[in-house]
């Protein structure tokens, strides 16, 4: 499986010095998008996505052969070869986005408003090794070309020390891609691509171990270690509390700041919330996956959590709409395919209102929404129990899947609950484990 994987290295002071190399790379873009505009019924009479790219590059850039159609090379002199294709491909792929979307409108009777080709775009520049890019093996350095009082000259820049050194020890053994300029706070950065291929875990489901993961609101997330049996190995609470503490903070400093002036003077701090907001949710992912790198497990288990048109009132409305359950997730994937362990999902419905002994329905603390009450009497915590739950729905599912026909309907006749896969728990995986240990005996 191929992952790729990117990361940014910041740039220090020299804030001021990509201004004019960034206007000039976007003035070159929207340039190149108005005139392939004009001539796209030309381009995509050729076949071939690389013939269309060498035709829309002789209409801008001229040769001893050839002679260009539109004057790029008088308006933008200079220009270094390397970004010129990057901007002919940029340029190729706005316009194709845009008529694409004309043509969709036009086949759906012309309804809604007319989409506009965007002329003006968000673009960074990308520097292209040895052509544009060059690393510094003395320092903590690199060497770019950037556009500096109307020439295209070589600029030193200064990298952050950390950066520079997490790279060549965590990317030693990986090709970097070429650094595409980015900015993020008022800073700038280079951001490396990198591409492994790893090879996901490929035991049987009698085999694997699973972390079988439980994402909520009271805590991060709870984790367990299962086996295909049901046995529990080990178990973690995931809960950054300071983090959250400093998250509602800044909420609160929203809600007065709305209040003393509007809703609009609260900008900058709506930006810092939803910064922080991603930084716990990466923080989550990797808790999450180092605890399942620990047990070197082989899947980690997740609910699917759709929340679509489902409307939440009360006090806790605003933590449910900030919640990154989706993000949490996406980080992790990310994170556990590097690391070989494979991601499954299953139905999220009854994991945390069934107790994991098969008891039935369990009842929430009113004091500590946390805590759980069996119908036993039991007090137990509600999300390890529902964790323990989303493992037992996992390995049911791929223990059931294989089995022929006349198998299952004589081990849904034993266990009457297997039927309905929203009424598993730990208990029905131990039912199931054992009678179709004894109908192998």
């Amino acid at each position: 499986m191929d992952i790729t994987s990117s990361y940014a290295v910041e740039i220090l002071k020299d804030k001021r010095i990509f201004k004019a190399t960034v206007n000039i790379y976007r003035a070159a873009l929207s340039y190149c998008i108005e005139a392939f505009n004009k001539e796209w019924s030309d381009i995509t009479s050729i076949k071939g996505e690389l013939n269309q790219f060498c035709f829309a590059e002789r209409l801008i850039h001229s040769t001893k052969n050839n002679m260009a159609k539109y004057d790029f090379d008088s308006q933008f002199v200079k220009f270094p070869s390397y970004l010129r294709r990057a901007v002919t491909q940029a340029a190729l792929g706005a316009v194709s986005s845009y008529q694409s979307n004309l043509q969709k409108w036009k086949s759906k009777g012309r309804k809604g408003s007319e989409p506009r080709l965007q002329l003006d775009r968000y673009s960074m520049p990308c520097f292209y090794n040895k052509g544009m890019f060059i690393s510094s093996k003395e320092d903590d350095s690199a060497y770019l070309k950037l556009y500096i009082n109307n020439d295209w000259v070589w600029y030193k820049v200064k990298l952050l020390h950390t950066d520079v050194r997490y790279l060549q020890k965590r990317w030693k053994e990986v090709e970097p891609s070429t650094p595409t300029l980015e900015k993020r706070y008022g800073k700038y950065y280079l951001r490396f691509a990198f591409k492994q291929n790893i090879e996901l875990s490929k035991e049987s489901v009698e085999d694997q171990l699973v972390c079988s993961v439980d994402l909520g609101l009271n805590s991060d997330a709870v984790c367990s270690i299962m086996t295909s049996n049901g046995t529990v190995l080990a178990r973690k609470f995931i809960n950054f509390s300071s983090e959250k503490d400093h998250l509602y903070t800044v909420l609160n400093r929203i809600k007065k700041q709305q209040r003393k002036l509007s809703s609009q003077s609260a900008k900058g701090f709506w930006k810092y919330a939803t910064h922080l907001n991603n930084e716990l949710a990466k923080k989550i992912s990797n808790a999450i996956t180092d605890f399942a790198v620990l047990y070197s497990v082989d899947v980690i288990v997740f609910e699917y959590l759709d929340f679509k048109g489902k409307k939440v009132k009360g006090s806790k409305k605003q933590k449910f709409q900030l919640w990154r359950k989706n993000g949490i997730q996406h980080y992790t994937e990310h994170k556990a395919h590097r690391s070989g362990i494979r991601i499954s999902h299953i139905c999220a419905r009854g994991t945390s209102k069934l107790a994991f002994d098969g008891s039935g329905k369990l009842e929430r603390n009113e004091n500590n929404h946390a805590l759980a009450t069996f119908s036993s009497g039991k007090q137990y915590n509600c999300d390890l129990s529902a964790s323990y739950n989303i493992g037992a729905r996992y390995f049911i599912r791929e223990i059931l899947k294989p089995l022929p026909v006349t198998v299952k309907s004589q081990l849904q006749a034993k266990v009457p609950e297997v039927e309905r896969r929203t009424f598993n728990t730990l208990s029905t995986l131990k039912k199931v484990v054992s009678e179709l240990s004894l109908m192998s005996a």
